[in-house]
């Protein structure tokens, strides 16, 4: 059983069918990140130099045949140069500019033809006009994920590819709050489906999932 495998439970994640405002109980403070705005933009980047290095297995016989080039797994963009520039006639607005650079794996064939990688990055310069909040105690963060992949490429001498490749970039401006929002409490965790059958843990059977408060004193 889970959350959504045979659980009829209504404290459980999952689809409204009945009135929302039905089982609200209380109003929870929580610390969330929230995104006060977001763009996403596609384009299709020509001419790009990945230099390569790191290369597995290593040294390779030359020249190198392109295969392909995406995002390194594990490895987040870098955002450096950035600038807010707030517009006169609208300060909660701002032009967003930056440098991001996305670490890449580059997979090609060498002349032996042995499949190997190397690594590589990509850096573009973005702007982008977006509503951002007054500055406050809670510091506003710029968030950017971005998502290369190549397959048209060619060998250039010095171990390089030259290629061409879609690259879409989503930026968020956020920032840590505590929001307070309404809950229906606290979820009903159902048993795993793999739990054995007969397994006893003394002293824990009575021991709540959550911590509770039955009863608040205003002071």
């Amino acid at each position: 059983m889970s959350f959504y495998i045979n659980n009829t439970n209504p404290n459980r994640p999952g689809p409204m069918t009945s009135n929302p405002v039905n089982g609200i109980c209380e109003k929870v403070l929580i610390e969330i990140t929230k995104v006060f705005d977001a763009c996403v933009s596609q384009t299709t980047e020509t001419g790009i130099v990945l230099p390569l290095s790191g290369f597995n297995p290593a040294n390779p016989a030359l020249p190198l045949t392109y295969i392909s080039a995406q995002n390194q797994v594990g490895n987040e963009p870098t955002v450096t140069d950035l600038v807010i520039d707030r517009i006169e006639n609208s300060p909660n607005y701002a032009n967003v500019s930056m440098t991001i650079t996305v670490p890449l794996t580059v997979t090609y064939r060498d002349a032996n033809g042995v499949i190997g990688t190397a690594t590589s990055s990509i850096t573009i310069q973005k702007c982008s006009m977006l509503f951002v909040p007054q500055p406050s105690l809670s510091p506003i963060d710029i968030k950017v994920n971005a998502i290369f992949t190549s397959q048209i490429g060619t060998y250039t001498p010095d171990n390089a590819f030259t290629v061409t490749g879609c690259l879409q970039v989503l930026i968020k401006v956020t920032a840590v709050v505590d929001l307070l929002v309404p809950s229906y409490g606290y979820p009903v965790i159902p048993p795993c489906q793999a739990c054995q059958s007969g397994s006893v843990c003394p002293g824990l059977d009575d021991l709540p999932l959550y911590p509770t408060a039955a009863s608040v004193t205003r002071i």
